[in-house]
């Protein structure tokens, strides 16, 4: 499967580690690729930071848990985790189905909202990606 045939939204930014983050005014929501969904295959358990952990970028927020792998996931940016995607308990499967929508991860108000700039925009995650594929 090329890079093209999976879904990155503009309005995301990107990491190296296959996470992408949403920022909502104050907020950010976070959560794993279309790409690292599909690598990852069914995925059967979500592992996630209690709200108000307080992270820093690059440190594990969590795991995901499918049938071929066990991955850990990483924070885009520091911040304090607000909530997290409760329903993913008895719904892991939404990180497959949906990994922008329904499949969010855990929501942070991050220290600096301008950190997101150092990350990837959709066409260069695009790029990485496809220089990882080939």
């Amino acid at each position: 499967m090329s890079a093209k045939d999976y879904d990155f939204p503009d309005d995301c930014h990107y990491t190296e580690s296959d996470e992408w983050i949403r920022i909502d005014g104050s907020s950010a929501r976070v959560g794993i690729t279309d790409y690292a969904q599909s690598e990852l295959s069914d995925i059967v358990f979500v592992e996630l930071p209690e709200p108000g952990a307080q992270l820093a970028a690059g440190q594990q927020l969590g795991v995901v848990e499918s049938v071929k792998a066990v991955s850990n996931m990483f924070s885009p940016v520091s911040g304090e985790v607000e909530s997290i995607n409760v329903a993913l308990e008895e719904n892991p499967e939404w990180v497959n189905e949906d990994p922008y929508g329904q499949g969010w991860m855990v929501s942070i108000a991050p220290e600096d909202l301008e950190a997101v700039d150092g990350l990837m925009s959709a066409d260069q995650y695009r790029k990485y990606v496809e220089e990882r594929s080939d």
